[in-house]
């Protein structure tokens, strides 16, 4: 049965109880192909708080979208998928290890149904949680990753393992990423140490600076992502800060520098071949946010472009 979002030519955005691109709250987890999940702790964030509010600025924002992609041969999403909103994962706030482990049971739950969950964060820490969930179904992920950090170093205060500044060398420690098949793409500004990028070639991922992916261009650099990830199970996990401060303002932690809104948006619009089990949209923070909401705006263009991507590749599938 199709799944669809409440018509705004019939009743205005303003109304109702939000949820992502007005779709229906899902109190079962029947018949979805995809489900928006709130996944909000900032328990890991080592910069600002805040971004466990993102959810609903992102889902409040969402009311302005529509249902069908130009980009993408006018595809309508939901009548390639059935979506609905999940609500929020539970966390307990102020402590990381527990709310990674009540994200990971919500996700788990939409991953052994089937269902391919699109997570709105959350700091970057959470990111590990769904990886978690989704590696017990998939085996090890490919992992493409739209930042201007790395997130790859070992601790990040007092020698804490987990923290927004670690989850992709851990998800490597715990085999639930094949490095060797993924890639990071947006690093830039200054560092810590010499060897902030080089930890992660180390691991074995690809990594791309903003300059150099700038440079390739939307559709080479397209191309690379396709053939690095090969056809596995992916995930795409993007932080807002991969998007220039001009455009994203409200970040955890913001980096100057980056791409613009067009250019984050024409990147995402040309991806293909993406075997997608799962993404998420995390670092948002809403109370740095203008009173245009600009950031919640972009975030969720960009979980829409995500869902977007998911729909072309079903359509396309044989059968």
């Amino acid at each position: 049965m199709t799944v669809l979002p409440t018509d705004s030519l019939e009743t205005p955005r303003f109304c109702g109880v939000p949820t992502f691109m007005r779709l229906p709250h899902a109190t079962s987890l029947k018949d979805l192909d995809a489900a928006i999940i709130g996944l909000p702790s900032d328990s890991g964030g080592p910069y600002r708080t805040g971004a466990r509010f993102a959810p609903n600025a992102v889902r409040a924002m969402s009311v302005m979208l529509r249902p069908i992609n130009p980009y993408r041969g006018n595809i309508n999403i939901f009548e390639e998928l059935r979506v609905a909103d999940v609500g929020d994962a539970n966390v307990v706030p102020g402590y990381e290890i527990e709310s990674l482990e009540r994200i990971e049971e919500s996700v788990a739950a939409l991953a052994a149904a089937g269902i391919v969950p699109f997570g709105i964060g959350g700091d970057h820490s959470i990111t590990l949680a769904e990886l978690r969930a989704l590696a017990k179904v998939h085996g090890p992920i490919a992992l493409v990753h739209f930042d201007s950090h790395t997130d790859t170093w070992d601790t990040y205060f007092a020698g804490k393992k987990y923290s927004a500044g670690t989850p992709f060398r851990r998800g490597v420690e715990e085999q639930i990423i094949d490095t060797s098949c993924s890639i990071q793409i947006g690093m830039r500004g200054s560092l810590f140490q010499e060897n902030d990028i080089r930890q992660s070639i180390d691991l074995g991922y690809d990594v791309l600076t903003t300059e150099e992916a700038l440079d390739l261009g939307a559709a080479a650099l397209a191309d690379r992502i396709a053939r690095r990830v090969a056809g596995k199970p992916v995930f795409i996990s993007f932080d807002m800060d991969f998007v220039d401060p001009s455009a994203a303002p409200a970040v955890q932690t913001p980096e100057a520098g980056g791409p613009t809104a067009r250019e984050t948006l024409q990147i995402i619009r040309t991806l293909h071949d993406i075997n997608l089990v799962g993404c998420d949209v995390v670092e948002a923070n809403p109370l740095y946010d203008s009173t245009g909401q600009i950031t919640a705006l972009l975030a969720a263009t960009v979980m829409a472009e995500f869902l977007a991507l998911l729909a072309s590749r079903r359509s396309s599938s044989p059968g």
